[in-house]
């Protein structure tokens, strides 16, 4: 075998199409552009999704819904996940950085226990949010849940519930004493008649 004579495969390579190389290549004259129109013209790119002019599907579908801005996503965890956890860890608390430690969650999520599972061994459980099912069977073998996150809907409820202060009372010796003048006149009128 001889380096220099190596040679690619047979069919592997092709010659380049060269255009605009005169009329006697047959791909002379427009380039094989054809005449006229946008795709003649240098600089054309097809948007994506066009269809030459007529409506474009992703405008002809109906539109409906919308994306709420201010959705809070969170990471489920079940209860089996724990277990699993404390079987093969031997984990006694269960935090986020326990999570992130080993790969259920990551670090920018908001991890929320959902109540999927058994739950045997006796956790302090710390997380962003519970559902009611989690704190049920948490609470149920003997462990401790705490909840980190509050949503702004929570902390507005709060402030609607706390008692508006009482507004002061006017002070009644004032009115007392209107009065008795008035009373005196009264009197005094009684007796002038008489």
């Amino acid at each position: 075998m001889d380096l220099s004579k190596l040679q690619p495969a047979e069919g592997a390579t092709k010659q380049r199409k060269r255009i605009g190389r005169g009329q006697g290549s047959g791909r002379g004259g427009t380039s094989t552009r054809g005449h006229k129109g946008a795709k003649s013209r240098s600089g054309y790119s097809r948007k994506i999704g066009f269809e030459g002019g007529q409506m474009p599907l992703q405008k002809r579908v109906p539109k409906f819904g919308f994306t709420n801005n201010n959705r809070v996503e969170f990471k489920g965890v079940n209860l089996d996940s724990l277990q699993m956890l404390v079987d093969t860890k031997k984990v006694k608390e269960i935090t986020k950085e326990v999570l992130v430690a080993n790969g259920i969650v990551q670090k920018k999520d908001l991890v929320k226990i959902l109540g999927r599972g058994e739950l045997t061994a006796k956790l302090n459980v710390t997380a962003d949010a519970f559902s009611k099912s989690a704190i049920a069977a948490i609470e149920k073998a003997g462990g401790k849940v705490t909840a980190l996150y509050v949503s702004k809907k929570t902390k507005t409820e709060e402030v609607a519930e706390a008692p508006a202060p009482k507004a002061k009372a006017a002070p009644k010796a004032e009115t007392k004493e209107e009065e008795k003048p008035a009373a005196k006149k009264a009197d005094d009128s009684a007796s002038k008649e008489d």
